[in-house]
C-alpha cells in the first residue's frame, strides 16, 4: 500500500518544481540574489515564523500521548530558538537591528499564509494541523538538500549557514518525524478525510510558492 505522504509528495510536485525553478531560488543558488530581496525574505519569514512555532503548540496540545507531545514541544522549541536566531544573527550582517525585525509588518501573503494555517489548526484534527504545517518543513528540507549538493552556492558566504541549516541532519531527522506523524494519522481514514489533508496541503504549498514570489517581488500593502 502506498504510504499516505507520498500521495501528498507526488500531487504537490508540480508546485514544488515551480518553487525550485522561482527566480529567488534560482539566484540563491548561484549567488546573485540581491541583499534587499534577501533581507525582505528574512524579516517576513521572521515574522512567519512567529505563527509557525504555534502550530507547533496547538499540535502538542491535540496530541495523543506524552511522547508525540514532547516531539511537537520540540518543534516549538526549535523554531523559535534555532530558526528565529539564525535570522537575527543574518539581520546583523545586514545592518538590520532585532527591533527592526521583531517590529516588521506582515506582507499580505505572510498574513494569508499564516492564518490559514492557523484557523486549520484551531478547528481541525492533528492530522489536519500537519498537514498544513508539513509543506513548509518538507520543501525546505528538499531545497536545502538540492542547494547543499552544489559546491558554488555553499561557497557563499551569507547563504552557506542559511543552506546548512535546512540540509542538517537534526532538521531532516524532524521533518521525516512529522512525515512519519502524517502517515500514522492518516491510515484507516476515509477518503473523504484524506481529500481534506490533501487539499490542506496542497493550499500551503501553493502558498509556500507565493512566499518565494513575495520575497522576490518586495511585495508592499497597496497605498
Amino acid at each position: 500500500m502506498t504510504l499516505f505522504s507520498e500521495r501528498l509528495y507526488q500531487a504537490s510536485k508540480p508546485i514544488w518544481d515551480r518553487s525550485h525553478a522561482h527566480p529567488f531560488l534560482t539566484e540563491l543558488r548561484n549567488g546573485s540574489l540581491s541583499a534587499d530581496r534577501f533581507i525582505y525574505y528574512l524579516k517576513q519569514d521572521y515574522v512567519y515564523l512567529i505563527d509557525y512555532a504555534k502550530l507547533f503548540a496547538l499540535a502538542s496540545v491535540k496530541s495523543p500521548d506524552l511522547e508525540t507531545m514532547h516531539k511537537f514541544a520540540e518543534l516549538y522549541h526549535s523554531t523559535l530558538h534555532v530558526e528565529m536566531e539564525l535570522h537575527r544573527q543574518y539581520a546583523e550582517r545586514f545592518g538590520v537591528t532585532r527591533e527592526e525585525l521583531e517590529g516588521t509588518k506582515a506582507a499580505p501573503t505572510t498574513i494569508t499564509y499564516t492564518k490559514y494555517m492557523l484557523d486549520v489548526a484551531a478547528s481541525g484534527s492533528l492530522a489536519q494541523v500537519l498537514a498544513a504545517l508539513l509543506p513548509c518543513m518538507w520543501s525546505y528540507r528538499e531545497i536545502g538538500v538540492a542547494l547543499a549538493a552544489i559546491p558554488e552556492a555553499l561557497e557563499h558566504p551569507l547563504f552557506r549557514e542559511w543552506i546548512l541549516m535546512y540540509s542538517s541532519e537534526e532538521f531532516g531527522q524532524l521533518t521525516d518525524w512529522c512525515i512519519g506523524q502524517m502517515n500514522k494519522l492518516a491510515d484507516g481514514l476515509p477518503e473523504r478525510e484524506l481529500a481534506l489533508l490533501e487539499e490542506h496541503f496542497l493550499t500551503t504549498s501553493r502558498l509556500e510558492y507565493l512566499f518565494w514570489d513575495m520575497a522576490y517581488r518586495l511585495e508592499e500593502w497597496p497605498v
